[in-house]
């Protein structure tokens, strides 16, 4: 990533970029903007520490930057940073890592 990112996220939250979806179906179909749905793909830019437990101690994350992953229709928090269109979510949120 070409830009500095100016937020750091707490805890167990990270910041992923959408990443884009496909153009066209698989029979070669273009799909309209209009038609698209938001990706529920992207790319780690940023991770908090980890989760902190009762006892006060840190796990650590799972996920790290550069990490492709997968996640929910409806997790996270939209937000617009420096132009670009970033999604706060908890490591939770996440359903996978894109191998």
């Amino acid at each position: 990533m070409s830009q500095q990112i100016s937020v750091r996220p707490l805890h167990d939250r990270i910041l992923v970029k959408r990443v884009a979806e496909e153009e066209k179906t698989a029979g070669g179909l273009f799909i309209p903007d209009t038609a698209k749905e938001k990706p529920q793909r992207g790319e780690i830019v940023a991770v908090g520490k980890g989760r902190v437990m009762e006892d006060g101690k840190v796990l650590p994350l799972e996920v790290k930057v550069g990490d492709k992953v997968l996640f929910g229709k409806y997790a996270g928090t939209e937000l617009k940073l420096n132009g670009q269109e970033y999604l706060m979510m908890r490591e939770e949120d996440i359903l996978g890592i894109i191998n």
